[in-house]
């Protein structure tokens, strides 16, 4: 649902998903899917590249909620382009999506705003703890990670900390996700860190989500 929400004195216009609307899924926990969101904007946050909208867990209209900063779109931007031609304004999602593990990136989660900026949306399918990456951002699968993805990949990991020290991000996940889930994010950017390349599709998962768009 689209809201209007309030603090400080302001209005603004928000994304609403309520608890319990969510629709069961197979491989995910039910009643889960809406506090992964906020953890992927908590990730997103680590990574400093702005890349999820502002997204809170919050009570309201049927309980507890995924509460999300509506995003105005650029009307003249072409998602579809941009992912066909590989625009390399979405390498930093793919970044986020491969720490994330998302399962379900299409290019109609992806939000071109004027200026030029790309928000990302949708992040219910996230942090499973099975490899299962699955988007249609493979341009730069295999491809080495550049200096700012690895500073990226490096603040998320200081943020996570480790098991026995736990870092703000891992502390804040805590709130969130089970610890296993955590524990395979740690895991995660670790091994991206090692590898140094973008990842590959798992070949016992499908490699991009259906539809794509």
């Amino acid at each position: 649902m689209v809201v209007r929400a309030s603090g400080d004195g302001q209005a603004m216009l928000a994304v609403w998903k309520p608890t319990a609307g969510e629709q069961p899924l197979f491989d995910f926990p039910i009643g889960t899917l809406t506090r992964r969101e906020v953890a992927a904007f908590l990730v997103s946050e680590a990574l400093a590249w702005g890349i999820v909208p502002p997204t809170l867990l919050r009570d309201g209209p049927a309980g507890e909620g995924m509460l999300q900063a509506w995003i105005e779109i650029d009307p003249e931007a072409d998602v579809i382009a941009m992912v066909n031609e590989d625009d390399p304004r979405l390498r930093r999602v793919a970044t986020l999506d491969a720490i994330l593990n998302n399962t379900d990136r299409k290019a109609g989660h992806l939000l071109p705003v004027r200026g030029g900026h790309i928000f990302a949306v949708d992040h219910g399918v996230t942090f499973s703890v099975v490899p299962k990456l699955r988007t249609v951002l493979w341009a730069w699968e295999g491809e080495p990670f550049d200096a700012e993805d690895a500073a990226g990949l490096a603040r998320v990991a200081g943020a996570l900390g480790s098991a026995r020290r736990p870092g703000p991000l891992a502390t804040a996940l805590g709130e969130l996700l089970a610890a296993r889930e955590i524990a395979a994010t740690r895991a995660r950017v670790a091994e991206l860190r090692a590898a140094g390349v973008f990842p590959s599709p798992n070949p016992e998962w499908p490699a991009i989500p259906w539809p794509p768009y």
